[in-house]
């Protein structure tokens, strides 16, 4: 039996990004806004923590002791409204000019990576049952792909990996909204 506040979560969001330059996570109010906005999503998003232990035993199997070695995390998601300033956000090589209204996107040249890490935000809206947001600080490691087909929307593929945001190594913010007693 489900306690009072456990919920059945439907539906997407939306995924914002931001450069992290700090050692904290901006307000809500300062990184939920238009101009961080990734681009809407097709698809939803997906978290993904995956732990690897080592375990020590004997012989006999008599004694043993596990202990976490390593966390991976990754957030991927499936962008459907993007353009060249996307990419750079996805690249660490993309370099992005604008002139004469064109934008012109280079990627490539393993020294022209950039280092940058980015707070990485999705939000998932319930009126009813309440808000979820996660929050990873990393970049995106996997690439990306996207086909122009003739039937379909075109998709850019993002997935980020998350790298310690804090002196705990905190890889994941995990927020919901939750019923308040008045």
């Amino acid at each position: 039996m489900a306690t009072a506040d456990e919920k059945i979560v439907l539906g997407s969001g939306k995924l914002y990004i931001d450069e992290f330059t700090g050692d904290s996570i901006p307000a809500d109010t300062l990184l939920e806004v238009a101009e961080n906005l990734l681009g809407l999503i097709q698809g939803g998003a997906t978290l993904e923590y995956k732990p690897k232990f080592y375990e020590a035993t004997d012989d006999l199997g008599l004694v043993s002791k596990t202990v976490l070695t390593e966390e991976e995390v990754t957030l991927k998601s499936g962008i459907m409204t993007w353009n060249g300033n996307t990419l750079e956000k996805l690249c660490s090589t993309a370099r992005v000019t604008e002139a004469a209204g064109k934008r012109t996107v280079k990627i490539g040249g393993v020294g022209m990576q950039d280092g940058k890490r980015y707070v990485i935000r999705f939000v998932h809206k319930d009126a009813v049952d309440g808000d979820i947001r996660v929050t990873i600080v990393g970049n995106n490691q996997a690439g990306f792909s996207f086909k122009f087909l003739k039937d379909k929307e075109t998709i850019v593929d993002a997935e980020f990996k998350a790298m310690p945001m804090d002196a705990e190594g905190t890889k994941i913010i995990f927020e919901e909204d939750i019923p308040t007693v008045l």
